[in-house]
């Protein structure tokens, strides 16, 4: 059994509570991502990700240039800690049906990010169950994908 430390991503870019809509698109755009931790420092405070820009801001008629990332962000999150098995994280991820997890150390600072490719492309085992789980219709499509 692996650990979140063994497999989870430690480059990991956020954005802060007060950024625009605007720049949060592009720093995604730009690191070709769908999901920023939203955090103060590194505190984690939430998510946003590609569709809480669309559908809660730009369909809501928010302007891009004037409206925050906390405007639209998702502020109840799921997270992990890098001492976590793996295994129980694919099965978090499997019930809350999301495809990454921020990683905070034990004061809730962010430490890095878990993806369901880090999963598949560095854990033993089977994700099957899990990309079944996520993928099932009905699920919390708030939630950061």
């Amino acid at each position: 059994m692996s650990n979140v430390s063994d497999i989870m991503s430690t480059d990991v870019h956020s954005i802060e509570p007060q950024e625009t809509l605007r720049e949060a698109a592009k720093r995604m755009q730009a690191l070709d991502v769908g999901a920023l931790p939203v955090c103060s420092g590194r505190q984690l405070l939430g998510m946003v990700t590609d569709r809480d820009i669309t559908v809660r801001g730009v369909a809501e008629g928010l302007h891009p240039d004037q409206a925050c990332v906390s405007d639209v962000m998702s502020s109840s999150i799921e997270f992990c800690t890098a001492e976590q098995d793996t295994q129980e994280v694919m099965r978090l991820m499997g019930n809350k049906q999301v495809r990454r997890l921020p990683v905070v150390d034990e004061h809730g600072k962010l430490v890095g990010i878990v993806s369901l490719a880090d999963l598949a492309l560095r854990q033993p085992g089977h994700i099957d169950e899990t990309v079944r789980q996520i993928s099932e219709p009905g699920g919390d499509s708030s939630a950061a994908p």
